[in-house]
């Protein structure tokens, strides 16, 4: 499937949601993960799942954000599978949702460092061993947000849209080196949303998909995993410094 058996993968934030759903859909492939998230407690369910699907897998707790750490869970991967065929930089933290008038420097902080931050190092940590390779992928994570500017997301937004900037930089000096770097911006959110969720948030994802094409939310594992093994695997080897709108259709009411 896909062709991505017995590759080396590194998936950030792969602990649930979008990252959960894409470590199942890789997992499946044959893909030896390399998983890291923050919560030790989710990092153990994850692996107990892979065990009893017997998948190759590796967790590291770390928190992306440090560069050491994000060195760290590169030489962990490299240790465990000898090589570093991809990486998807989908690790983001969230801060609640606040007008822009109100944003504070630890607003900032957090979704800076969980973001372009930690995205840059991963990015920088698994250079070396791909261009020695003549080959890596690349998959960093923006969001259409970044293009809307929706109330209330303006520090988000502006953290995702230093990624995709990020993206094309990285594709561009790296790309004779074999690499490809490539963003997608996906839309599947019911993860995030506490079970009877009805404040700002709720309402925000909710006129989200009021006007949208397909008209409902993404599946993690149907709808966006799918389009991370295509960047990850040679069919998309001609393309780099792109930005998919993995949302349903959402990007045509902008």
């Amino acid at each position: 499937m896909d062709g991505l058996e017995g590759q080396s993968v590194i998936v950030t934030g792969g602990t649930r949601g979008i990252g959960l759903g894409i470590v199942r859909r890789l997992a499946r492939a044959g893909v030896r993960l390399t998983i890291s998230g923050r919560k030790p407690e989710r990092l153990e369910r994850v692996a107990r799942e892979l065990e009893e699907a017997g998948a190759a897998h590796l967790i590291v707790q770390a928190d992306v954000g440090d560069a050491d750490a994000s060195a760290h869970v590169v030489e962990r991967a490299l240790e465990a599978f000898g090589q570093v065929d991809g990486l998807v930089a989908n690790a983001q933290s969230l801060r609640p949702v606040t007008p822009l008038e109100e944003v504070t420097a630890r607003d900032l902080d957090v979704l800076l460092d969980s973001g372009p931050r930690g995205t840059l190092w991963l990015m920088q940590a698994v250079l070396p061993a791909m261009r020695a390779r003549g080959r890596g992928r690349i998959i960093t994570m923006g969001s259409a947000m970044g293009l809307t500017g929706p109330p209330g997301y303006g520090a988000y937004s502006a953290a995702k849209e230093a990624i995709r900037s990020l993206t094309r930089t990285a594709a561009n000096e790296w790309g004779r080196h074999g690499i490809t770097v490539n963003c997608i911006c996906p839309a599947s959110v019911a993860h995030r949303l506490p079970p009877g969720d009805d404040g700002p948030r709720a309402a925000a994802f909710a006129a989200m998909y009021a006007d949208q094409a397909l008209g409902r939310d993404g599946d993690p594992e149907a709808d966006i995993a799918p389009v991370v093994a295509f960047l990850l695997s040679d069919a998309s080897q001609y393309m780099t410094g792109q930005t998919l709108m993995v949302d349903g259709g959402g990007i045509m009411r902008a």
